[in-house]
């Protein structure tokens, strides 16, 4: 998706959620300027004119394994889920509010991490991205950036899906999704009410 037509949905989303522009592009400079390298071309690359199988964190997840098709991409935490059943994503979408050690084990061993900025994860920033050593690309859901990119969406699983769309997935499967889930607190309730709207832009309805 161009910005120009994500900008209206993110500008809703700020003022849904009472978010400050100033401190997503904050964030997103200073990724930047934190970044080793830029790997979209491998992230391209495994996407492109492939089947991909997106994975959210929700509780189903681990009942829905058996559905992954081709390249895996878990949102987050959903790759703790993934690497209990032995199975390493080819990609973690995190605004690394899950970041781990294994994560950057993962990192090490060939997933690709992509380290989303925004305005309350500065200091995530700081601390997790020089610490990984393997493939990395950044995004940002405000103004793009050389090397910190927008796909579009706005939670890690979302994010994930239009970067599969963006990217030129052949197939997307989409797992691990509950956004009618009760169980969960406002700000994330507001979350998946987003997640779906934003989803049914490019097609896709969970």
């Amino acid at each position: 998706m161009e910005f120009k037509d994500w900008e209206p949905h993110y500008c809703e989303i700020l003022s849904y959620f009472g978010f400050e522009r100033a401190g997503d592009e904050e964030a997103a400079r200073l990724l930047a300027a934190l970044m080793p390298r830029d790997n979209l071309l491998s992230l391209a690359a495994l996407t492109c004119d492939n089947p991909v199988t997106v994975c959210g964190n929700a509780p189903c997840l681990k009942d829905e394994l058996g559905k992954i098709n081709g390249v895996v991409f878990a949102a987050d935490a959903a790759s703790d889920v993934l690497d209990s059943h032995g199975i390493r994503p080819d990609a973690v979408f995190t605004d690394l509010d899950g970041a781990s050690d294994r994560l950057l084990e993962l990192n090490k061993e060939g997933t690709i991490v992509v380290v989303h900025a925004h305005g309350d994860n500065i200091a995530m920033l700081k601390h997790w991205v020089p610490l990984f050593k393997g493939q990395l690309v950044g995004t940002t859901q405000s103004t793009p950036l050389p090397h910190v990119h927008n796909f579009g969406g706005f939670s890690d699983g979302d994010r994930a899906v239009f970067a599969a769309d963006e990217l030129g997935a052949e197939q997307i499967t989409i797992i691990g999704f509950d956004p009618d889930d009760k169980a969960v607190d406002p700000v994330k309730h507001g979350k998946l009410v987003w997640a779906r709207k934003l989803l049914a832009l490019i097609g896709h309805q969970v």
